[in-house]
């Protein structure tokens, strides 16, 4: 591995064979189901997963303490004296200050070493997305530094606009209430979301019918995308078991925009335990958030 070490989340929810084959190191955050904690030492089946959730049962998450944020980041040290360390939005999770303790008790113990954290106010595979282009300035030869500012510099280009299937799991995390989920799925509505410049996720509109609510994913890619038209050579997908959907999405993208290269994963239980199954995600680079 050329340069330095990039560690991010795995919120991040990128393909495992990504992550080997770019040698990234990943924080794990845990996430607890009927009194089982997953992720770190066991992992749950995705799909598994999902389906428990429509069974109803509620996981939980936590985020990583300062203690595990330093254990992740000596050990990386052994493979490169400089890191990058790209976190999940401090607006979602304290995972991001853990790093910064972390880094600056080891960075003041330390003077043969450069850890740089920032905050990607990216969630799933937007902070995937981030995540690749750090990689592929790394690729390219940039340092730590110059690869640390570009992604400062273009962190609110990354759009994230999504949907979710069931507006009981907002109303569960306290976006909307019972009576707007409860009259919301009467009437088959669905909310159409994203992340803000502060990495909070915000509704920004809703319509009827899932259908129209895939669409309206690829026509609010239209109104953001803006300058970044012709210079997106990818985008990604991330979903709550939807592969069919989240095919769906992806070829109306390369319908309208002639993008071919795409990677779909799913989104992770960590953030899934928040969005629930049926969650369609659309990230690609453009003007505005």
């Amino acid at each position: 591995m050329a340069g330095f070490k990039i560690v991010t989340d795995s919120t991040a929810d990128l393909p495992k064979d990504y992550i080997e084959q770019n040698q990234l190191g990943v924080m794990v955050l845990p996430y607890i189901v009927e009194g089982e904690s997953y992720g770190i030492d066991k992992e749950m089946n995705v799909k598994d997963f999902y389906n428990k959730m429509r069974g109803g049962m509620m996981p939980t998450t936590s985020q990583v303490n300062p203690e595990s944020a330093r254990e992740y980041l000596e050990g990386y040290l052994k493979e490169s004296k400089e890191i990058l360390v790209m976190s999940f939005s401090s607006g979602l999770s304290g995972t991001y200050n853990s790093a910064c303790v972390a880094a600056q008790e080891i960075m003041a113990e330390r003077d043969d070493c450069k850890i740089i954290v920032v905050d990607t106010l990216c969630a799933s595979l937007g902070e995937g997305l981030l995540v690749h282009k750090a990689v592929e300035l790394r690729k390219q030869g940039k340092s730590l530094e110059e690869t640390a500012e570009w992604v400062e510099s273009h962190k609110l280009n990354l759009v994230h606009v999504f949907t979710v299937d069931d507006l009981f799991n907002l109303h569960r995390g306290g976006r909307v209430s019972k009576a707007t989920a409860i009259v919301g799925t009467l009437a088959s509505i669905k909310p159409l979301l994203h992340v803000d410049n502060d990495g909070h996720l915000i509704a920004v509109g809703k319509v009827r019918g899932r259908k129209k609510s895939l669409h309206s994913l690829v026509d609010m890619m239209e109104q953001r995308v803006g300058s970044y038209r012709d210079k997106n050579d990818c985008f990604f997908i991330s979903h709550g078991d939807s592969q069919e959907d989240a095919e769906y999405v992806r070829d109306l993208v390369k319908e309208r925009f002639g993008i071919d290269s795409c990677i779909i994963n799913y989104v992770g239980p960590t953030i899934g335990a928040h969005s629930g199954p049926g969650t369609i995600a659309l990230f690609f680079m453009g003007d505005y958030r």
